[in-house]
């Protein structure tokens, strides 16, 4: 697994200003991990772009293993999975950095995160943000500023 929490993704995506490219990284980071551990013929992944954005972003172990990707991956059971993790992941992280800063952090875009984000802004700083969202989303220019 490669978990990026907010800091981190806020980074990544500065260098590669392209979400697809990064998720790609992420993705290829994933499978050259689990090839240090496991030996595998064949990965299969959920196709969220153009198929040789994963290909591509591979180091020399994926590169030796079949990718199939294709789209709605979760049919596969073994992606299904990877994607119960992950999300089960997501939730317990945005719980701890909810814990860390006494608030509860709403999931998604709405105007429940638009009113948390305001509040932890006015409590904490503006700057604090950065660890906590995705700063290239339209709800983080809506937060008052000042």
């Amino acid at each position: 697994m490669v978990a990026i929490g907010p800091e981190k993704y806020n980074e990544l995506y500065g260098k590669f200003r392209n979400l697809n490219r990064m998720l790609a990284w992420g993705h290829a980071r994933a499978i050259e991990n689990l090839l240090e551990q496991v030996a595998v013929d064949i990965v299969i992944a959920d196709q969220f772009g153009d198929e040789s954005l994963i290909e591509r972003a591979l180091f020399e172990k994926g590169r030796q293993v079949r990718l199939v990707q294709m789209p709605r991956g979760e049919a596969d059971i073994a992606v299904a999975a990877a994607s119960v993790l992950a999300r089960a992941e997501f939730l317990r992280r945005l719980q701890a950095l909810g814990r860390e800063y006494g608030v509860t952090l709403p999931k998604g875009a709405g105007a429940p995160v638009d009113v948390a984000a305001a509040q932890i802004a006015k409590s904490h700083g503006l700057e604090v943000l950065a660890r906590l969202v995705k700063t290239h989303f339209k709800n983080f220019y809506k937060i008052p500023r000042g």
